[in-house]
């Protein structure tokens, strides 16, 4: 499922000659965040499995009823490659471990050293539009959000695909 999404502006009233910047705050949670684990990641680099991609959709939504499009869309994924390694620089000192997670955000990479902190890179979001507050028109504006993301059949997991909707905010624009 996806988290309650967290709508944060830094205020509610703008002239018409402001930038308005809305950042999107959420996460996936449930059975595909519990079976992102090491164990699962040493069974599915053992199968060949080593490619782990999330797609995800953000889209900044005007209006209650006739939601319209504000913004540019997010339509993009992350994705998480399973490698293995000897690299003395990832050695955890608690573990004799060699399975690792890559995670790209953005064509970024990370590596993480521990499950959670790798959870949180592929599964956490934190997304930022920008938006003029001309293209919207003097008045009061409804604003929400609507999320989704879904994934492929692996080892661990199966196919799925989910949505939720934020609770709306509203601006002022003089």
């Amino acid at each position: 499922m996806i988290s309650e999404i967290l709508l944060l502006n830094g205020k509610n009233q703008y002239s018409s000659s402001d930038t308005i910047e809305i950042n999107v705050q959420f996460s996936i949670e449930g059975g595909i965040r519990d079976a992102f684990n090491e164990a699962n990641w040493t069974k599915a680099y053992n199968n060949n499995d080593v490619a782990f991609k999330l797609k995800y959709r953000v889209m900044l939504t005007l209006g209650s009823f006739r939601k319209k499009e504000i913004g540019k869309t997010i339509d993009t994924y992350r994705k998480a490659a399973i490698f293995w390694t000897r690299n003395p620089k990832l050695v955890n000192p608690n573990q004799d471990k060699r399975i690792w997670v890559q995670v790209s955000k953005n064509f970024e990479p990370f590596i993480r050293l521990s499950e959670e902190e790798v959870r949180q890179e592929l599964f956490d979001f934190n997304e930022k539009f920008t938006v003029k507050a001309s293209d919207l028109g003097s008045g009061r504006h409804k604003i929400g959000v609507e999320v989704s993301a879904s994934w492929q059949k692996h080892d661990y997991t199966e196919p799925d695909s989910i949505k939720n909707n934020s609770k709306e905010i509203e601006i002022m624009i003089a």
